[in-house]
């Protein structure tokens, strides 16, 4: 049943209108004063208007604009006769839902009011997605206490609300995505939409049409016109993820669209203007693909206006517990079972893995583990065996009997470094690559090291 007022100054025409609404079901207001209708929408809130346009002394005009100043707005069908279509084309620019014609038939008004409803329906699930999605992407709900998480906060609740270009730096599995999201959703721009991309998903030529679009007839394939999610995300928010993949004759016309904020279609020979703002992510060092040749120096400029560098988890260990907690109660609202519990060795066990598949490995290891636990309790056993493993091969604390005194301590802390760098090849199956990824160190600074192991072991022979 809905609320549904009923203005016109004829009062044969208010009591059809207002009969046919009962009938219905619905609960109508009929008034015949517009004015006196204007001073009571407040107090009834209806979800739908049905006024008159030509009306003496105030007319559907102001009814409209009143209604557009209620919360929640209604839907407000205007009814006018055949003289007078012009003038409900301009109301419906206006803000008005439709619009019927003077003599109407009862199923017409009928099929009018039930659209109206029910595009009042989508309106407000609209509307409750979008809060819960921000809700959702609210930058508190980024997990992290550690300092350079803090710093992140802070920066994001400054910038949000700007246009600014930024540039979002990490490993994968950081939570880039998560940080433009967030951004996006904390801005002005929220209502309007948010495009991702991931760049290094498609090959130059079709990333340069799911960009910018293309006319039909560009290239063989483009049977008909496409609009690209610079136009899909007008008024709102693009982001490029994985940036540092993109191509250099792309990097170029993306440099122009920063620079005239106008894109091209491919195959168009006309401009079109736009209103987005531009958030990019890249899990490479940018600045040094610039160096290198591979990135335009000026498009990582414009680019960057404002960088945000994403701590590897291995940076932030003091983290692990609180993203553990945060990954169970996941997935518990997500299965509809109770939260599970983690037992302090498990969760000793996860704090001593590198991660180098950064939160989103942590995650799935969370998901994984809940799905085999029994009892409700994780155990190590329920844990990713690599996880396990590496805990296992972690250098122990040692007891006071067990420390080497009298040993230099230089000599000391080479011969611990010698002993991790061996038993993480040896995890990896003998893969230096996958070594030093995991140990947090270039390939150069590993083979350094290793040299430096096996010049001290020939002097020793």
């Amino acid at each position: 049943m809905a609320r549904i007022v009923i203005i016109d100054d004829e009062p044969a025409m208010v009591e059809v209108i207002s009969t046919l609404c009962r009938d219905k079901g619905h609960q109508s207001f009929p008034f015949s004063s517009a004015a006196k209708a204007l001073e009571q929408l407040p107090g009834i809130s209806p979800q739908i208007v049905i006024s008159d346009i030509k009306m003496d002394k105030v007319g559907g005009f102001d009814v409209l604009r009143d209604c557009q100043e209620l919360s929640p707005v209604p839907a407000v069908i205007m009814i006018t006769g055949y003289a007078s279509v012009e003038t409900a084309v301009e109301a419906m620019k206006l803000g008005a839902y439709d619009y019927i014609t003077k003599p109407f038939k009862i199923d017409e008004l009928q099929l009018t009011i039930q659209r109206a409803l029910d595009f009042q329906s989508a309106v407000r699930e609209n509307r409750h997605l979008r809060e819960i999605v921000k809700e959702k992407y609210r930058f508190e709900n980024i997990i992290g206490t550690c300092k350079s998480m803090q710093d992140i906060y802070n920066l994001i609740a400054k910038i949000a609300d700007t246009d600014s270009t930024i540039l979002i730096q990490g490993e994968s599995g950081t939570g880039k995505e998560l940080v433009a999201r967030a951004l996006h959703f904390n801005s002005q721009r929220q209502h309007q939409p948010f495009v991702a991309i991931n760049c290094s998903a498609l090959p130059e030529n079709l990333l340069e049409s799911e960009l910018f679009g293309h006319k039909k007839g560009a290239f063989t394939g483009a049977v008909q016109d496409k609009i690209g999610l610079f136009e899909e995300a007008q008024m709102g928010t693009i982001f490029l993820d994985e940036i540092n993949s993109m191509a250099q004759p792309l990097q170029t016309k993306l440099l122009r669209v920063l620079q005239e904020r106008q894109i091209r279609r491919v195959g168009d020979t006309k401009s079109i203007p736009i209103n987005v703002r531009v958030l990019a992510a890249t899990n490479e060092p940018l600045l040094e693909k610039t160096r290198s040749g591979n990135f335009r120096e000026d498009l990582y400029y414009r680019l960057a206006v404002i960088p945000i560098e994403m701590p590897p988890l291995r940076e932030r260990t003091e983290d692990i517990p609180l993203l553990v907690n945060h990954f169970i109660q996941k997935n518990a609202s997500q299965t509809g079972a109770e939260p599970k519990t983690i037992a302090p060795d498990a969760l000793k066990t996860l704090g001593q893995y590198n991660w180098p598949g950064n939160v989103r490995e942590l995650e799935n290891a969370i998901e994984r583990a809940c799905a085999l636990c029994d009892d409700g309790l994780i155990r190590q056993t329920d844990l990713p065996p690599h996880v396990v493993r590496h805990a296992q091969t972690a250098p122990l604390m040692l007891e006071k009997s067990e420390l080497p005194l009298g040993q230099k301590l230089d000599d000391y802390i080479r011969d611990i470094e010698r002993r991790f760098i061996d038993e993480t090849i040896k995890l990896n199956n003998s893969s230096r690559e996958k070594a030093a990824k995991m140990l947090g160190i270039s390939m150069a600074t590993l083979y350094r090291k290793l040299e430096v192991k096996a010049s001290r072991e020939a002097a020793r022979v």
